[in-house]
């Protein structure tokens, strides 16, 4: 069971980024978004009209299912900041002991600089193996729903696997 719901959550991953990738080329990059996967679909953060935001999250979805497999890595993943951070925070301890305390300071600064360099194609490889899955056979957009104060702030994207007959 619990396989099975982290199976969902990565193809719903898989799904948002790929959405993002689609609006931020229809949109340009000046639109502020936020996405978090869940195990019945995504939410995205974003004042945009909700048409959009289906009609966006249908192509992605198509584009998936047809190959497009590299949706689903972005640059813009919190992933990549969560892996930026567990190299950076690991290379200061490492180094911290290390060398004439004088020393001690640029040492730290170098080793986590080079961490987070180092994160950002490791954030990817784990994007690609772990955190999501472009494989979205049987996946269908159920529905969108908007929400927030003041008009659209956010968007639940419902997804829903059908079955194998």
């Amino acid at each position: 069971m619990l396989g099975s719901l982290v199976g969902t959550v990565r193809r719903n991953h898989a799904l948002e980024h790929a959405t993002i990738a689609v609006l931020l080329r229809r949109l340009g990059r000046d639109v502020r978004m936020v996405g978090r996967a869940t195990g019945d679909g995504y939410y995205l953060y974003a004042d945009l009209p909700t048409d959009l935001v289906e009609d966006c999250t249908r192509e992605a979805l198509a584009r998936l299912k047809s190959g497009e497999g590299h949706l689903a890595v972005s640059a813009f993943c919190g992933t990549n900041i969560t892996v930026a951070g567990a190299l950076a925070g690991a290379a200061s301890l490492l180094t911290l002991g290390q060398g004439r305390r004088s020393d001690r300071f640029p040492n730290v600064m170098l080793a986590s600089m080079l961490a987070v360099i180092a994160s950002q194609p490791v954030g990817r490889l784990l994007q690609k193996h772990i955190t999501t899955s472009p494989d979205l056979d049987g996946i269908e957009v159920v529905g969108v729903d908007a929400g927030g104060h003041g008009g659209a702030r956010y968007h639940k994207v419902r997804t829903a696997r059908r079955r194998a007959m």
